[in-house]
Formats: structure tokens, sequence, C-alpha cells
């Protein structure tokens, strides 16, 4: 089975720096996860207008209004077959704040074949999606760019106005000197302007999964099936 990234990103993928191509390869069938920890040197949030906003997003683990320096995280990419049938992968990415807060952003996302893209399910209940615009960049690293953002619950279905959304950017390449991952993020308003953002490095181990199942608290406690366009 092809990764949910060899999908997208088609010819393009083998463009990716070799160290990515494993990142991204995590698949069903590769045998492997992809577990990463490092530390994020800065996590910040736009003006206080942008608080409420984050603070809304932390109930379903999609924002929150946290920010600081030299932060521990991990960011958890396992593969498994969703209850839709769907090839799956995990992007939960944990902070950890001090000994006793914690934030995570949680994600899963699939390929869509009716979408041509990945969609990116946000939170812990996928009710807001988001198709993903993937670029391999001419040092190898892989650029990630959110579209319009879509809600669904049931059989309601509808996409955001952008004015209350944001578009996110988010970079991943590898630095072949130090030997570590490399992540930026941020994420933009076009009438607020910046919301939030964090950059960081981290190692990877890539676990066996023939023995192991995906961690439960990895996975989301609700599933959507939609893949259309409202």
């Amino acid at each position: 089975m092809t990764s949910i990234f060899q999908l997208a990103l088609g010819q393009d993928f083998q463009k990716l720096h070799p160290m990515l191509q494993k990142r991204f390869g995590v698949d069903v069938d590769s045998g492997y996860a992809c577990v990463g920890r490092g530390v994020f040197s800065e996590v910040r949030r736009g003006a206080w207008w942008t608080i409420p906003f984050l603070r809304l997003g932390a109930y379903r683990n999609i924002l929150f209004p946290d920010q600081g320096r030299d932060i521990p995280f991990t960011i958890e990419n396992y593969p498994f077959i969703d209850g839709f049938g769907r090839p799956t992968v995990t992007f939960v990415r944990t902070l950890e704040l001090s000994l006793s807060k914690r934030r995570r952003f949680d994600a899963t996302m699939i390929y869509s074949p009716q979408r041509s893209s990945i969609v990116d399910y946000l939170g812990t209940h996928q009710h807001l999606a988001t198709d993903l615009n993937l670029e391999v960049m001419a040092d190898g690293s892989l650029h990630l760019q959110s579209t319009a953002q879509r809600f669904y619950e049931g059989w309601v279905g509808f996409t955001f106005p952008a004015v209350l959304t944001g578009t996110a950017d988010l970079y991943e390449g590898f630095d072949d000197e130090r030997g570590v991952y490399t992540i930026q993020m941020q994420v933009r308003n076009p009438v607020a302007g910046f919301l939030f953002g964090y950059r960081g490095e981290f190692t990877c181990r890539f676990p066996s999964l023939a023995h192991a199942e995906i961690p439960r608290h990895l996975k989301p406690l609700r599933e959507e099936a939609a893949n259309r366009a409202g």
C-alpha cells in the first residue's frame, strides 16, 4: 500500500529528503510508525484579541493560548485503518508546558481520491476538516498549507468564511549536519493577522508495528466519513 503522502505528491515524493521520505512514508503496510521527541524553541500567539479563539480551540485539542520557549514535545505518527476502511495517519503533538500541564494538537489525515488531496481532520472529534496543498521545496523539505476549513456534524456540512478561520503553513525539513528534523508552523487570519505559531527541532524513532497496535489515546473520539465539498 502506498502512503497517503506518496499518493498526494506522486513523483514529487522522491524529491523529498530521504529522511523525510521515511517519516512521511508511514503506512499500515510499511510496518512502522514515527515517534518524534524534541523541543520547540518558541511557541507564540497573536495579539490579545486572539486569546478567546485559541481558548475555544483548546477544548478539542486544535489550538491553545499558551506560549513560551524551550518547550519539550512529542509528535506521534501512527498508521491505522479507520472505521470507514480508510488508511489514516495520526499527527498528535503533545507539549509539556510544565510538570503538571500539557497541551495537545490532534489531527488525523487520510488521502481522498474524490478531492485528490490529503484531508486533515482537526481535533478530537473530526468536526473540522481542511484539504492540504503540498509542495516539495528545492532543499527537499516539505511545505504543507491548509485550505478552507469545513465543519461536519451528522448531515450538516458547510465551509467557514475565510474571515472566521486561519490558514496554516507548516514546513518540515531535515538538518544533515546535526541529524535532526526541523519544524515551523504559523496560522494567520486575513483580518486578525498572526494567530499562532511554533518552531523547533526533533529526532525520530521508527517503532515496528509487527506486534503492536496504535495507542488508544491517539485515535479520534469520533470519525467523520464526509469527503463532500460542503
